[in-house]
């Protein structure tokens, strides 16, 4: 344990008597990987394996204060051994990362012209969708998942893990079927969930006019990052909650706008790359 600390200590010294701008990079860089993992994480089992591992290391800390000698060799031995384990674990996803990097063609003109044409064609159907509810007044609430997770509005509904197009969309909200009452969550390209319920909003400046399906809009807006699209079922206008503030009417335009710059934030780079690597985990967890 001593030889622990003393390395603890060693890069404690190192880090504030002998840091540059490189490693201040090197810092930077690490800590975005860390942070974009654990963002992702956060849907799937690893986000419990992450926990297990944490809960040991305040344990194993503990123990040491408290003298317990045997308990905390027994940890430190696990944890020595933490980079194993995780390959061990992760071993199917990992080589299926290494095959994807050895495939990939990310600089490529093609490839980032079939990404573009992905998104479009994406984008496409959530406007057809939004148009022709609207047109109808089929009332509708789609959510957009963005950094805060819903996994607890996600459970209140029916799983979908789905790809997105108009169909399945006006489908789900069609009067008299069984999922059309409740809200759409809609995660990168995917509807995860239908039918699920969302928190009404506590803000006292929603108009009374408005029924519950815009309230909850907002509601959902008031405590997450997410954003709603909300169809009237009695005038078919098309509205937008974000931050707890309803914006009505919304227009085509606009509409298009907003998804254009989630697509891109969502679709981006090695964010885009990890976050279809631990879906792809979380799908075969349930399956």
């Amino acid at each position: 344990m001593g030889d622990l600390w003393t390395t603890v200590r060693n890069m404690l010294w190192n880090l504030t008597h002998r840091i540059g701008i490189i490693d201040i990079i090197d810092i930077l860089i690490v800590a975005a990987i860390i942070y974009e993992l654990l963002l992702l994480t956060r849907h799937t089992r690893g986000s419990a394996l992450l926990k297990g591992l944490f809960l040991l290391l305040v344990i194993m800390v503990v123990s040491n204060l408290l003298g317990l000698k045997s308990l905390n060799w027994l940890l430190l031995a696990i944890l020595q051994n933490g980079a194993l384990v995780l390959v061990i674990l992760f071993q199917p996803e990992l080589r299926k990362a290494l095959e994807r990097m050895g495939r990939s063609k990310l600089l490529t003109k093609s490839n980032r012209r079939n990404v573009d044409e992905e998104r479009d064609t994406v984008i496409s159907e959530i406007v057809q969708t939004v148009v022709d509810l609207s047109r109808r007044r089929v009332g509708a609430l789609l959510v957009f998942e963005r950094q805060t997770g819903l996994e607890d509005v996600i459970e209140t509904g029916t799983r979908l893990n789905a790809e997105v197009s108009a169909p399945l969309l006006e489908n789900i909200f069609e009067p008299n079927t069984p999922l059309h009452d409740g809200a759409a969550v809609i995660r990168d390209d995917q509807v995860i969930a239908a039918a699920c319920i969302l928190p009404l909003a506590e803000a006292s400046g929603v108009s009374r006019e408005l029924g519950t399906r815009h309230r909850a809009a907002v509601g959902i807006s008031e405590n997450t990052d997410a954003a709603v699209v909300v169809i009237s079922e009695e005038t078919g206008i098309v509205s937008m909650a974000r931050d707890g503030v309803l914006k009505r009417p919304l227009s085509t335009d606009e509409l298009k706008a907003f998804l254009n710059d989630y697509y891109s934030i969502t679709n981006s780079g090695l964010s885009s790359f990890l976050r279809k690597l631990f879906k792809r985990r979380a799908e075969e967890g349930r399956a």
